[in-house]
């Protein structure tokens, strides 16, 4: 063993290497790479792992340091933690498996790096020989305001570093390593406490501080330059080497006239745009897998969706026009559809052939009978090339009524539904369509139709959200999701509206599932409009439904594109009771920090790789119009520096994923798309199922019905092809009258599936033996609750009968099914579809001594009445009118609290439920409170004005309003 001056010398002798000479010109790249740190958090505010993550990642992202959270302790195993450069560790585990700690300690014994911080020497404290790795053990601490001391000025490490003082918990440790060379210490009375040291450890080295409880220190200069210098000391010289080889674009900065919304100083400077190759060096992608740029400008620009056709080809729109050019004649529109290919197989398009010009803001577009619906309000198009030139020759107009009045609001996210039909989401911008003396209206949620319709009863509303809605995702097994751009990044869709009208028409049919408030950056220069720090810009909910990925990906991910956040973020669902929930926060899949990357999408591609497309624009936001700027026709504020010159797409591979043989379909091609049928992707399968529907050929029955008795789950628990050949003989209309085919569903019940019993109850309720039916398979009482909640939806859409009355009203004494939200929700409902029931409402009117309207001025968050008077212990009526784009309300407070509940305002926007707290913070300072009222809708409220004469403050407490949407409410004597 080294003597501990030998140790020093050591260890001088290696930051000789490492800092002094820091061109590494002696070091041999072997590949240019940036440094791949895995950090282990953990589930818990106190030590809070992910702010100090997500400091780190924006502080040393651009310096070539990838962070990567986990809070999942079986990371630490040897495949996990591979092709790491070095584990950070900042943490409250107690102890540690045998075979955790074998992995831990090899990883740094082979060469890597160990980063442990603060509370990580209380971590694994029944190893031995981990705690010998930390160097020391956690014994306790008070927690106080402390300046560092350096041991040694001089020493490589910490030369660069100016002595600090911060406020943060006083550690002192036991079991200290003799091996262990001390760089910083506290003073503690008449002793010296260490406080950062370093070791080497077999082939590895071990970097150690004490400081770092909370964002006291978390957000110290010197401190994160301290565990910077740690970091570059920890890994080895190799990793170095190929941090120098690797080339990260230095973007230029001007002076700008650049909207303020947080209103920062200093100003927000104009980052001047990237090359696609400089971009992806500011891109932070998941370790092992590679991003791949397919298209970029010219034969891209502006691209805000896309999909693919049966043959695997890529289609693309392209919108200049977006977001203020709309037109009244639509035909003189600079957008368009092309179709991009890859013509000599080398990754890249090299082909592009436009489908459709003259198009103005088309937002989504989706396959269907042989052409493409496109969603371009006012109204869809559905077009179709029929001589074989990839070009448009037939324009048909389809459901006309779709708003205008803001562009980012209207119309999106056309797909193609499992149950033949199509689906999309649209925001406040709506859909208003009268025929006859019937009127179609609604807007902010999920909508479906049949397929190239012309007939506006055709289309339904499913589910409202609470916001402007740019996202719609499905799983293999049929659920739906969504995301709103505002403070709601997840949404699962529970029971349609056409249920809830039974009584609970107010219900949204759907449930904010958010988990976290925060999103993770990886730029120190993020620009929000509100929700400061969370997601305000969600535009999309696309589930890998592949299998090149690794298995936790599986049917289990949602990814979220943020563009505000410059991201595309990981969210994982799990089944909870007949819904689903975030489970944690999966933190990102693509991260950047050029302020120009907006993924705009992210979706499975053929090749079962997710497919990016980046808008690449500075400018992302909408609205509301910022000081200084004029509104245009799309309701978005008017800015020289929205680019309509770059775009690009991306696919992000998987390394050790499998490299799938292409694919072409054939709609007149039975074998084939049986076959396809079976694919281990969710794209071919949907495929193959709308093909064979639209190509109406009933012989293959019998192939479709053999597939539904032998499919079984896969390693995902997934029995994909069964579930769409369920829907396969549904949307052939086999299930009308076809004896073997009703057959085949009705056994298909007792499958061994949740996912098939699901589809088989939703694929059945229109034959006349479905109740039988289901009470024969007891899916009234099934293990899977989306099974039962699928029965009672069912219910809830057949005939009134008394019979299905009883099934209802049983089901409601069970009282697992009463504590399940949606079943219990889709049984009362459904039970008012199958018996009138009259409640008598007994009102007294209040007399109203004054009436106040106040309304909110469109694109200000500002209310358009900032004072009112009113008399002492009167009875008054308010009116909130919100003729705005977004959600507002309006809480009157006691005097003096402003500020207070503002701030408990800011807070409840971070919890999961605050969409439906309505954002308002439940404390004795507020005294009324409407909900949050939608886009050009009223609600009102008779309230009682105190005794008490003074000034009253009224707020607006949706996420950062309430600061400039405000008023007060003058109470006088009588």
């Amino acid at each position: 063993m080294l003597k501990p001056n030998a140790m020093n010398q050591l260890v001088k002798k290696t930051f000789a290497i490492i800092f002094v000479a820091f061109s590494f010109t002696q070091l041999n790249a072997q590949t240019p790479k940036k440094l791949e740190l895995l950090f282990l958090g953990h589930d818990s505010k106190h030590h809070n792992s992910d702010v100090l993550a997500s400091i780190m990642s924006k502080e040393y992202f651009k310096k070539g340091i990838n962070i990567t959270y986990t809070n999942n302790i079986n990371d630490l195993n040897e495949k996990t933690l591979k092709p790491y450069d070095g584990l950070i560790l900042y943490a409250n585990y107690d102890t540690i498996s045998s075979n955790h700690a074998a992995a831990l300690l090899n990883f740094v014994k082979n060469g890597k790096g160990f980063i442990p911080i603060h509370c990580a020497s209380y971590c694994f404290r029944n190893n031995p020989e981990v705690v010998e790795l930390i160097g020391g053990q956690f014994k306790e601490h008070g927690y106080d305001s402390f300046p560092s001391v350096f041991k040694d000025y001089n020493h490589p490490l910490i030369k660069n570093i100016t002595p600090f003082y911060t406020k943060d918990e006083t550690y002192t440790h036991t079991q200290l390593s003799k091996n262990i060379t001390v760089l910083t210490e506290r003073k503690d009375g008449n002793r010296k406490e260490p406080y950062t040291w370093i070791q080497n450890f077999g082939k590895g080295k071990v970097f150690y501080t004490a400081y770092g409880h909370d964002e006291n220190t978390f957000n110290n200069a010197q401190f994160l330059k301290l565990v910077e210098n740690g970091i570059l000391w920890a890994v080895n010289d190799n990793a170095i080497a190929n941090l120098k080889a690797y080339t990260i674009a230095t973007p230029t900065y001007t002076e700008a006239i650049i909207p303020n919304y947080e209103k920062r100083n200093p100003v927000p400077k104009y980052q001047g745009a990237l090359t696609p190759a400089q971009s992806q060096s500011l891109i932070q992608i998941p370790v092992g897998f590679d991003l791949q740029l397919f298209a970029s400008e010219p034969l891209i620009i502006n691209p805000i969706y896309i999909n693919w056709d049966e043959k695997g080809r890529l289609w693309a729109i392209e919108t200049v026009d977006y977001p203020n050019e709309v037109r009244e004649n639509k035909e003189g529109g600079q957008d368009k559809i092309v179709i991009l290919e890859d013509t000599d197989h080398d990754g890249k398009a090299d082909k592009s052939t436009v489908f459709a010009d003259k198009l103005n803001i088309p937002t989504s577009f989706t396959f269907s009978d042989g052409g493409i619906v496109v969603a371009q309000a006012p109204y869809f198009l559905f077009l179709k090339d029929t001589d074989g030139d990839d070009k448009a020759n037939i324009k048909d107009t389809i459901l006309s009524g779709w708003g205008i009045s803001d562009t980012h609001a209207g119309p999106s996210n056309l797909r193609y539904g499992l149950d033949n039909k199509l689906w999309g989401t649209v925001g406040y911008s709506g859909f208003v369509n009268a025929k006859g003396k019937d009127t179609t209206e609604f807007s902010m949620g999920i909508y479906s139709f049949k397929p190239t319709t012309k007939k506006v009863n055709d289309i339904e509303f499913l589910g409202g959200t609470t916001n402007n809605t740019w996202g719609l995702g499905f799983t293999e097994e049929f659920d739906i999701f969504a995301s709103t751009a505002n403070n709601t990044h997840s949404v699962f869709f529970g029971v349609p509206k056409r249920v809830l009208k039974n009584g609970y028409a107010e219900k949204l049919g759907t449930e904010k599932i958010d988990a976290h408030y925060a999103m993770h950056v990886v730029t120190k220069n993020l620009r929000q409009v509100d929700v400061f720090g969370g997601f305000t810009a969600a535009a999309g909910q696309s589930i890998y439904t592949a299998r090149n990925y690794p298995s936790e990906f599986w049917n289990k991910v949602a990814l979220v594109c943020e563009p505000t956040g410059r991201l595309i973020h990981k969210n994982f669902i799990e089944q909870v009771g007949s819904g689903f929930k975030e489970k944690g926060d999966g933190w990102n899949l693509v991260a950047s920090a050029d302020e120009w990357f907006g993924p705009i999408q992210s979706e499975v591609g053929p090749d079962g790789n997710v497919w990016i497309t980046d808008w690449y624009d500075f400018i992302i936001q909408h609205n509301p119009t910022p000081k200084g700027f004029d509104n245009g026709k799309g309701n978005a504020h008017i800015n020289p520096l929205r680019d309509h010159e770059r775009g690009r797409i991306y696919r992000l591979v998987y390394k050790d994923g499998a490299v799938n043989a292409p694919i072409s379909l054939y709609k007149n091609d039975k074998a084939g798309l049986l076959k396809a049928l079976r694919n281990n992707n969710m794209f071919w399968r949907t495929t193959a199922q709308r093909l064979l529907v639209e190509n109406k050929d009933l012989s293959v029955a019998p192939d479709l019905i053999n597939i539904i008795n032998t499919s079984n789950v896969d390693a995902a628990g997934v029995n994909a092809p069964a579930i769409h050949a369920l829907w396969t003989l549904h949307g052939l209309g086999l299930l009308k009258n076809n004896a073997n085919a009703i057959a085949a569903a009705t056994k298909a019940l007792s499958n061994n599936s949740g996912g098939v019993r699901k589809a088989a109850v939703e694929v059945l309720k229109e034959t006349p033996t479905a109740l039988n039916a289901y009470q024969n398979a007891k899916v009234f009482e099934d293990i899977d609750y989306r099974v039962r909640l699928a029965a009672v939806i069912a219910i809830a859409d057949m005939k009134p009968s008394t019979e299905a009355y009883t099934i209802l009203n049983k089901m409601l004494l069970v009282k697992e099914n009463t504590d399940d939200k949606w079943i219990n929700l889709a049984l009362r409902s459904a039970r008012g579809a199958h018996i009138k029931m009259s409640k008598e409402k007994n009102a007294v009117a209040k007399i109203i001594d004054q009436t106040i309207n106040i309304s909110v001025i469109k694109n200000q968050m500002k209310y358009d009445l900032t004072e009112f008077t009113v008399k002492a212990g009167s009875t008054i009526k308010i009116n909130f009118i919100n003729v705005d784009y977004m959600q507002h309300n309006l809480l009157i407070l006691r005097p003096g609290s402003k500020e207070r509940v503002g701030a408990a305002a800011d807070k409840i926007a971070m919890d999961p439920n605050g969409a439906e707290l309505n954002y308002v913070p439940k404390m004795y300072e507020v005294l009324h409170a409407t909900p949050l009222v939608n886009p050009q809708k009223t609600f009102s409220m008779t309230i009682n004005v105190p005794d008490n004469v003074g000034d009253y403050p009224y707020i607006c407490s949706f996420p950062g309003h309430w600061r400039i949407m405000n008023g007060v409410m003058k109470v006088i004597a009588k």
